[in-house]
């Protein structure tokens, strides 16, 4: 069936978001159409807009309008770096309420068959707050490519006086980490493996 053109771009442009097809951006843009008036669809776009002028911190990669909630935060426990692949993998974990440490966000893992190298990553900043840190906890999704990362990442602190551990039991190999439920998060929490 042929739609009006800005119907059709507004589906196009649902699609682009994931887990989002062609039948759900259809009904999520007739929903719009029909059912929102036009003050919530005006705050729906300055919503987007909005989202887009966050920035990250430079420290550890969250997400934030003025000064880090985790960072900044005195009662986390500044001695436990905890590296995550992303933003999405960051909350997971603070949401199930298991791990009261600090984090730090690679923004990706080594893949080579992706062009994904070390240096694409944001690791080197993490050899710069190992100062008064005893351990980093690795909590990349069990895939090949997460371990990959986890041992280089490893590699790179061998020499240091850091624990190195990784999270084990419960996230299945070549398992999506944000998949977790909590309870699979407090077991490979509490059940993380020594690397170093």
């Amino acid at each position: 069936m042929k739609f009006p053109n800005a119907l059709n771009k507004l589906i196009e442009n649902l699609k682009s978001l994931p887990g989002i097809g062609d039948k759900t951006a259809l009904r999520l843009a007739l929903f719009i159409y029909s059912e929102m008036d036009l003050e919530k669809a005006r705050f729906l776009s300055e919503a987007i807009v909005d989202v887009k002028t966050l920035k990250s911190c430079s420290v550890c990669g969250m997400i934030l309008e003025y000064t880090c909630p985790l960072c900044e935060n005195d009662l986390r426990d500044k001695n436990v770096i905890m590296v995550v692949e992303s933003l999405k993998d960051l909350i997971v974990i603070e949401n199930s309420n298991t791990y009261n440490g600090l984090y730090h966000i690679t923004n990706g893992i080594i893949d080579l068959s992706k062009g994904k190298e070390p240096k694409d990553l944001n690791i080197e900043s993490l050899l710069n707050r190992l100062d008064n840190v005893s351990e980093v906890i690795i909590a990349f999704s069990g895939t090949m490519m997460g371990d990959l990362t986890g041992n280089y990442i490893k590699e790179l602190i061998k020499d240091r006086n850091v624990k190195v551990t990784k999270i084990a039991y419960g996230i299945p190999v070549g398992g999506d980490l944000s998949y977790a439920d909590k309870q699979t998060l407090i077991k490979a929490l509490d059940n993380r493996i020594v690397l170093k």
